[in-house]
């Protein structure tokens, strides 16, 4: 079987990882062009060209995918199946159709649930207990194309997106190893996808992670966990910008009013009055400062009482 890899992000090197160890014949690496990042903006390359190169793959990193002169290089390579993960760009339909075993989307959801670009981010954020990943066959929707396979995974009471899609990435591997066999052996089933079911997991931004206090302390408590290690969960205290990294609610205290006020300064913690109970902060940085718990911080600083955060 002869494959072409389209992915970018560290959540796609697992499964290219799993078919150079299965020995499948993969053709080429297709990822997002090397991007300027960090303070001195140097170029950084993509997690699946760097696995690429070093395993020999011919890379490709075009600017638009969608192109008559790419879709010819694809043509060229001859795909028996292309498989897509997290890979940052959309098939046009004369890409769809170059592979006669179809284009393969690995999801980091449980389709039709949490289509879209941030699947792992808002399963968190939302509450879910569980989730997990499917493989489909991809078609010129935005994930919905019809169901090979879905694996599941519970998500952990404190588990952060960042611990989370480092699971969901091997969960990820052995979803798509399970998928190149069922092509092979041509039992590869076809499962169209509930329309009526589905959710949407929009890309993140620095906005959403600005905390609500007018909502439980469960759903902040979420958020926190749901954006970390990016955009931050933050608010402000006195005017100045603060991110949380760790908290807790405490469930038997009832607050509605004056949602946002800080009701204790702990040893252990920072409790803030929520639209439904509080939540005890208990790991924080502020802004210029190094990230630290809260009992550290309160060594060194003053936090007061009955001060609302925004």
């Amino acid at each position: 079987m002869r494959i072409v890899f389209m992915g970018t992000p560290g959540f796609a090197v697992p499964c290219l990882k799993e078919m150079l160890v299965q020995g499948y014949d993969v053709a080429a690496a297709v990822t997002q062009p090397d991007r300027a990042k960090g303070r001195g903006k140097k170029l950084a390359l993509s997690p699946v060209k760097v696995l690429a190169e070093e395993s020999g793959i011919p890379v490709y990193q075009p600017e638009k995918i969608k192109t008559e002169e790419f879709t010819g290089v694809l043509r060229d390579l001859e795909p028996d199946v292309i498989i897509v993960v997290a890979f940052g760009q959309i098939l046009s339909r004369e890409i769809l159709s170059i592979p006669p075993l179809g284009c393969i989307n690995v999801h980091a959801s449980l389709l039709p649930k949490y289509r879209g670009a941030a699947p792992i981010n808002w399963c968190i954020i939302n509450g879910e207990k569980t989730t997990g990943v499917t493989t489909i066959y991809m078609d010129e929707g935005l994930d919905t194309g019809d169901i090979i396979i879905r694996k599941e995974i519970a998500i952990g009471e404190n588990e952060t997106a960042g611990e989370l899609h480092d699971r969901m990435s091997e969960l990820g591997a052995s979803a798509l190893s399970d998928t190149l066999k069922l092509l092979m052996e041509g039992k590869a089933g076809r499962f169209p996808q509930n329309d009526s079911e589905a959710s949407y997991a929009p890309i993140m931004n620095k906005a959403l992670g600005r905390i609500n206090w007018a909502k439980s302390a469960e759903e902040i408590r979420n958020l926190i966990r749901g954006t970390y290690p990016w955009p931050g969960a933050f608010s402000s205290y006195n005017g100045k910008i603060f991110k949380i990294f760790k908290s807790t609610t405490l469930k038997d205290e009832v607050w509605n009013e004056d949602h946002g006020l800080i009701r204790r300064v702990e040893r252990d913690g920072i409790v803030v009055g929520c639209g439904t109970g509080s939540l005890r902060i208990e790991e924080l940085q502020f802004e210029n400062e190094k990230r630290m718990s809260a009992e550290a911080y309160l060594r060194g600083h003053s936090i007061e009482e009955n001060v609302k955060l925004e």
